[in-house]
């Protein structure tokens, strides 16, 4: 019975959101699930997955936020489309302009918040004002469009069907998505042999098959729809990159473990000799760049660069953070769990747009949304003690 609960525990927000996903394919009469919308849910939501791995790494060290975030996505993209419409500028140049933007906005407040101790929610709220108003200055209230093609490429364009399947289903991205499937089993595989070998205690195995199962379908079911539309989006490997990346260095790394640290016990940390100045300063540095990542993918979505880019970008990314189970006290939460939230939340907008609902009803659904997913943390916590 014991165990029940903690498997209910563990996977509430994956239960919750195939409740939610089977919800509005009834509502909207099987369209949720037409190739087209799973596309747009990856389209429409790349930002929150990109947004929500950095900030996972803040809320890991105490429950702390960014909320400046969706205007540093505009502020970046304002450069970037400004250098490349008007100056006729490189991409490339552009982009790396854009990334060390990206990275001195990071390095400004993280200054602030590590080593100067001022509230991570006071200096970013700052930042949310005036890199909103330094986007209004670099695009003089215009909108910068269209973007060069070869960014589009970059960004917003798919993988050719390189296996030449037939003319309506594109046979690469479904084979990539059986590569995935084996290669998720193998590791798998790896990860229970060297329990094994450890003497660490083993997950039952009829529990890692049922899992295992589960994800190879949605992998193939994903893969299928995506394949019957037009293949696999250029930005699914940018947003699958920066997920596997965050998913290794929170779980596999020592600096990954400093954020849990930090978040868990300041002091101890402290007097462990862990420079916890240090860990602040690379949450929000590392935050920082990536928003100037979504910043690309955003222009590029929109195919210009206007003042009001990446409005409520930062709420998506912290609820995403909270519904997929990262602790609103810091020290607890994963990158799939991030991967869950950001996606419930993605297929919530997506199900009430074709439902047709109005769009501050579905502000309304989002907040309670997150407040659900913060009281069963807390709740959950008063349990367990």
């Amino acid at each position: 019975m014991e165990n029940a609960k903690i498997v209910m525990r563990k996977y509430t927000m994956v239960l919750v959101l195939l409740l939610v996903t089977l919800f509005f394919t009834w509502m909207t009469n099987g369209k949720m699930l037409l190739p087209q919308n799973v596309n747009n849910l990856i389209a429409q939501n790349a930002y929150v997955f990109i947004l929500a791995a950095g900030m996972l790494l803040c809320i890991l060290t105490g429950g702390n936020i960014d909320l400046s975030v969706g205007s540093v996505v505009c502020f970046v993209g304002a450069i970037g489309g400004t250098l490349m419409v008007n100056g006729k500028v490189n991409i490339f140049v552009s982009i790396f302009v854009m990334l060390i933007v990206g990275a001195l906005i990071g390095a400004w407040q993280g200054f602030w918040i590590a080593y100067v101790r001022i509230p991570p929610f006071i200096v970013t709220l700052a930042g949310m004002f005036v890199f909103r108003g330094l986007s209004n200055v670099v695009l003089k209230g215009l909108t910068v469009a269209p973007m060069p093609d070869n960014y589009l490429n970059l960004f917003n364009s798919y993988v050719p069907d390189v296996l030449g399947g037939p003319k309506n289903f594109n046979l690469t991205c479904m084979v990539v998505g059986i590569v995935g499937c084996l290669i998720y089993v193998l590791v798998i595989i790896k990860n229970r042999r060297n329990k094994v070998k450890n003497g660490y205690e083993l997950e039952k195995l009829t529990g890692v098959i049922v899992k295992g199962a589960i994800i190879c379908i949605a992998i193939l079911a994903f893969t299928f729809r995506l394949a019957q539309y037009k293949g696999i989006p250029t930005v699914l490997i940018w947003v699958g990159v920066i997920i596997a990346i965050y998913a290794y260095i929170t779980s596999k790394t020592t600096t990954g473990r400093y954020f849990y640290a930090v978040g868990g016990n300041e002091k101890a940390t402290k007097l462990s000799g862990i420079n916890t100045n240090k860990v602040y300063f690379t949450a929000y540095l590392n935050l920082a760049v990536l928003a100037a990542v979504a910043g690309m993918v955003t222009i590029a979505r929109l195919n210009s660069a206007n003042p009001t880019a990446g409005t409520n970008y930062e709420m998506d990314a912290i609820g995403s953070c909270f519904i997929g189970g990262a602790s609103a006290y810091g020290g607890i939460g994963t990158i799939p769990g991030v991967v869950v939230g950001a996606i419930l939340m993605g297929v919530i907008n997506l199900g009430m747009s074709i439902m047709g609902v109005d769009a501050n009803y579905q502000k309304v659904v989002k907040g309670l949304v997150l407040l659900a997913a913060v009281i069963f943390d807390v709740v959950s916590k008063r349990e367990k003690k």
